[in-house]
């Protein structure tokens, strides 16, 4: 499977990143970076880190910095750390970004892999609208887009309505689902169905000393997080999550609906069903044993 991972890096990014390096089923042609869990900027000098580590010579396309029509945004540092990935401040610059824009890049993919190309979308949604306002084919020239987002019938993580990836850019996500793809969703809804913890990240950690450690690593400052503000004793594989649903479908239960995005208001990012929209797929549960497994097999299998 030809694949784009669009990205925030973020350390559950980084944990499908190293994935989808690791999964013999796909093939990584290229980042797109957005602002989310850090700035712009920070999220495409640590995907091209993350690519150095894993070995990797794919391009990095860096994309929006801003939420459609806004002009300043905050990053999630008390979830990520202040660079995105925990503790881990010293992150060098490696290499340059491609001469494309992400959603340049995401157009031209999409024309050279016509009907093979997969978009995975594990931030804010801003680049895969800007790329279906560039190129009115781009949603028929991919294959698919499978989005890390939503909350569609379980309660929100940024707000009681909303899942972050949807609320950071809701009118980018409103106009991705009036007019989308061949589109997957996969949510909070099966994504707090995966959680992994601390021994499983030691386990990890055992089997790939260098990229399992580097995550183990990461990780202690977003498991703080998850036991801090919900006492869970693990976090959510949020993004790898999606990036297992690109090529194992068949682990989730999937129900067909329109999607509306709540754009302002005391609600705004509420993704809801709306029978008046094209159907996307959502996946409504998972086997979360199955992908906890997966991942690790997957990932263990790195040095």
């Amino acid at each position: 499977m030809k694949l784009i991972i669009d990205t925030d890096p973020g350390i559950d990014d980084a944990m499908a990143i190293a994935y989808a390096a690791a999964a013999p089923e796909i093939d990584l042609i290229g980042l797109t970076t957005v602002f989310g869990n850090t700035h712009v900027h920070q999220s495409s000098r640590n995907a091209r880190f993350l690519l150095h580590k894993l070995g990797l010579d794919a391009p990095v396309a860096e994309g929006a910095p801003l939420p459609v029509g806004a002009t300043t945004y905050d990053p999630s540092e008390h979830v990520h750390g202040p660079e995105g990935f925990g503790d881990l401040t010293d992150i060098p610059q490696i290499g340059e970004n491609h001469p494309l824009t992400a959603a340049e890049f995401l157009v031209e993919q999409a024309r050279e892999h016509k009907g093979e190309l997969v978009v995975c979308a594990i931030g804010p949604l801003t680049n895969v609208a800007d790329a279906m306002r560039l190129d009115p084919e781009f949603a028929g020239n991919i294959k698919r887009l499978v989005i890390m987002g939503g909350a569609v019938f379980c309660p929100g993580n940024i707000t009681e309505h909303a899942e972050a990836n949807i609320y950071h850019d809701a009118q980018a996500a409103d106009a991705v689902f009036a007019s989308p793809p061949d589109t997957v969703l996969v949510g909070l809804d099966v994504t707090l169905k995966t959680l992994y913890e601390t021994a499983d990240f030691d386990a990890l950690a055992a089997l790939s000393a260098d990229m399992g450690g580097f995550l183990r690593d990461i990780s202690k400052f977003y498991l703080k997080f998850y036991k801090d503000i919900g006492g869970l004793e693990g976090c959510g594989l949020h993004d790898s999550t999606a990036v297992i649903a690109c090529t194992h479908e068949p682990m989730f239960e999937i129900v067909e609906t329109g999607l509306q995005v709540e754009v302002d208001g005391p609600q705004i990012g509420a993704t809801r069903p709306d029978a008046n929209r094209p159907t996307v797929r959502v996946c409504r549960d998972v086997d979360g044993a199955g992908v906890v497994s997966l991942f690790t097999d997957r990932v263990a299998s790195l040095p």
